[in-house]
């Protein structure tokens, strides 16, 4: 019996010192004794993304600004799961931080709704505007620590999502008729496509190019990266630039892993995200006319004779219809001057 609490011991203190020897776990926060804290961020996407290239030199950035006491670790590719797996995990602070698509904030807070319909950023730069203004953004980024323990650290430039097809170019709602169409699992994005002519599907984007290849869509709708990485650009050569959406991204953290942290190092985090915004959004557009030359060359066309105000025109009784209290109708207001 001794022996055995000897061997207990000597497991115990084997185990503590490889614990040591990698960081504090995941939401530890802990920083005494001159431990390193790595958080963990999970990104649905892969590590060419800039998106990924910007969390990463966050980490660096991040572990000099605070002498080595907090970096950060990407995990890219859906390597701790999907986006509503990943984000309960930063719900219970298991998992730190993540990037989330601006559909899935819906769920936590419907007023998210505002940035995710058609039509309403004129251009990446008034998005970007809108965002960057703490007076606009400042409670809706902070709407979700009570109920879920999240706080929005910021919102990114996630591209602008067009309509591709297996069978012709779409220059007006009338191409799209009969067309079905995959979308977002939501509501909003279900109505969106319906408005525009076609027959909206809902589905996971996991199933998207075996739905195209074999016939069960007809197209889908998302950004030039998607389009190329997914490797749609096999199956549907149509990319119409119909312009419909410019829906973010958002970083997330856990609150409670956030307030851990010695305000010191809280503040050196913080001060980090905007230029960290800055980097990966400049970054997107870079990746997506890399992203639209690969798929060129795989014999994608890329149309640009659209009737985008038809489509819009289409789709103004889906915006009327959600802009229905006064959250909503404030940051309407403030995207509409920013669009100038």
């Amino acid at each position: 019996m001794q022996a055995k609490k000897i061997a207990a011991a000597v497991v115990a203190g084997i185990t503590a010192l490889a614990l040591s020897a990698c960081g504090s776990p995941a939401g530890g926060g802990g920083t005494g004794g001159g431990e390193k804290t790595t958080f963990r961020l999970a990104f649905n996407q892969t590590e060419a993304h800039p998106q990924f290239k910007a969390a990463e030199e966050l980490g660096k950035k991040l572990e000099q600004a605070t002498d080595g006491r907090y970096t950060i670790e990407v995990f890219a590719n859906e390597t701790l799961g999907s986006q509503n797996e990943v984000v309960q995990q930063v719900s219970d602070g298991t998992v730190d931080m993540m990037y989330i698509g601006g559909p899935v904030m819906e769920s936590f807070n419907q007023d998210f709704i505002v940035f995710n319909l058609p039509y309403v950023f004129d251009s990446p730069e008034a998005q970007a505007k809108v965002f960057a203004d703490e007076a606009v953004m400042g409670d809706l980024k902070k709407s979700i620590e009570g109920s879920k323990k999240i706080t929005v650290l910021g919102a990114l430039h996630a591209g602008v999502r067009n309509v591709y097809n297996a069978k012709k170019p779409v220059t007006s709602p009338a191409d799209l008729a009969g067309m079905k169409i995959r979308v977002q699992q939501s509501d909003s994005q279900v109505k969106m496509i319906q408005d525009m002519g076609g027959v909206a599907s809902p589905m996971g984007q996991g199933d998207v190019y075996s739905a195209l290849q074999t016939g069960v869509l007809d197209g889908a709708e998302n950004n030039e990266t998607v389009f190329n990485a997914l490797k749609h650009d096999e199956v549907a050569k149509y990319y119409s630039y119909t312009r419909h959406l410019m829906i973010p991204d958002y970083l997330l953290m856990s609150t409670e892993v956030l307030n851990k942290m010695d305000e010191k190092d809280r503040t050196a985090l913080l001060e980090l995200i905007p230029e960290t915004i800055d980097a990966a959004n400049k970054g997107f557009m870079e990746f997506v006319e890399e992203s639209k030359a690969a798929s060129e060359k795989t014999g994608a066309k890329f149309n640009d004779d659209v009737d985008t105000s038809a489509f819009k025109a289409a789709t103004e009784s889906l915006v009327k219809a959600s802009i229905n209290n006064p959250v909503r109708q404030k940051l309407y207001d403030a995207v509409q001057k920013a669009n100038g």
